[in-house]
């Protein structure tokens, strides 16, 4: 099934410095369902180090299964919203990025912030929508998924039917058991290979790399033509340099890596969430990320934590959406599209979706 898409920019303001740009996906079985009153839109929020090209390949097989079903809810289209540290936003907010208050703390909770904006920039600005009026989910990956949490509480308030967090990096018990990873991201993040001299060079490099040669085939060509752009020596005339370089710097990514309570402050916001609307959880089966006593303690049964669903993927660990872009559009299908899946098993009404 051809997937369409557009983007968007939200412009900065005298309020807000930075570009919030997002990606529009539909499908032309999925327009029809526009007017459709049960109608739902996503959200995606992706993880750090990527861009909202990478739910591409997943979003792909996922209208694909919508569009198979017969008892499913109707499915109007899908928005990606990026991070304005990465991808396209990061070379558009190039120079506001090295201002003080980005240069070595950039948050989950702003990621949050860029989102919510976005979303209330209202029928004459960004997407030119009025997401208040739609039936929003929510889907997050790592560092999305800690985002798409905060962004439940933030205010004034966007209501989501449902969100869906995927491999979330939250840590009930404090910040300490995630100290030795996050120390390790950021040495990771320093030390990465950050330029090459082609995309196709990039391309083969990374194929072969440790941390790259796990993904997705499609996954990998997304990342080359979106997550990395043309190197900055590109610009001058005289003697210009033709290579490409990451869109999300080392710098950026490190900054990340150091949100200490990031992954701790919106626990408080995921145990209110379970309470009001169904949350779904999807975990990879492969321990080769968060600790597992991290994984533990968030699924602790008696824990203020209900989620609506718990799901382990065969196969693949914390990086999901780029090692498993088919069984996750499955699962993301058969949580979304199958009518009896929309409800909880709580008799309270605010637990549908």
């Amino acid at each position: 099934m051809h997937l369409l898409h557009e983007n968007y920019v939200l412009d900065p303001d005298e309020q807000y410095s930075l570009h919030v740009t997002a990606k529009r996906y539909w499908t032309a079985a999925s327009d029809t369902q526009k007017y459709h009153p049960d109608a739902l839109t996503l959200i995606f929020l992706h993880s750090t180090s990527f861009h909202k090209e990478t739910w591409e390949p997943c979003l792909e097989r996922f209208f694909t299964s919508v569009a198979s079903g017969k008892d499913g809810a109707p499915i109007q289209e899908a928005w990606a919203i990026e991070c304005p540290n990465h991808g396209a936003s990061a070379e558009l907010n190039e120079a506001v990025l090295r201002l003080p208050e980005f240069i070595d703390d950039f948050t989950c909770e702003k990621y949050a912030f860029a989102v919510h904006r976005f979303l209330l920039a209202g029928t004459n600005k960004g997407a030119k929508v009025d997401f208040k009026s739609r039936r929003l989910i929510g889907v997050g990956h790592s560092l999305g998924g800690v985002a798409m949490t905060i962004l439940q509480y933030l205010q004034p308030n966007i209501k989501f039917r449902s969100i869906i967090l995927i491999e979330p990096m939250l840590s009930p018990n404090g910040p300490d058991h995630l100290l030795p990873l996050r120390k390790e991201l950021i040495r990771g993040a320093y030390e990465r290979r950050d330029v090459w001299p082609t995309r196709q060079s990039a391309f083969e490099n990374l194929k072969r790399r440790k941390r790259t040669e796990t993904w997705h085939p499609s996954i990998l060509e997304v990342y080359v033509k979106h997550g990395l752009r043309d190197h900055p020596g590109s610009r001058f005339k005289d003697a210009p340099y033709g290579g490409v370089t990451l869109s999300c710097t080392r710098e950026q990514e490190a900054a990340m890596y150091r949100d200490a309570f990031g992954p701790t402050k919106p626990v408080f916001d995921l145990n209110k969430a379970c309470n009001e609307m169904p949350v779904h959880l999807i975990l990879g089966k492969v321990n080769d990320f968060i600790p597992r006593i991290v994984q533990e303690a968030l699924i602790e049964p008696t824990s203020p934590r209900k989620f609506a669903s718990i799901s382990w993927l065969e196969g693949t660990g914390h990086l999901i959406p780029q090692e498993s872009p088919d069984a996750l559009a499955k699962l993301l299908a058969r949580l979304l599209c199958v009518r009896k899946n929309l409800e909880s098993t709580s008799k309270n009404s605010r637990h549908k979706l």
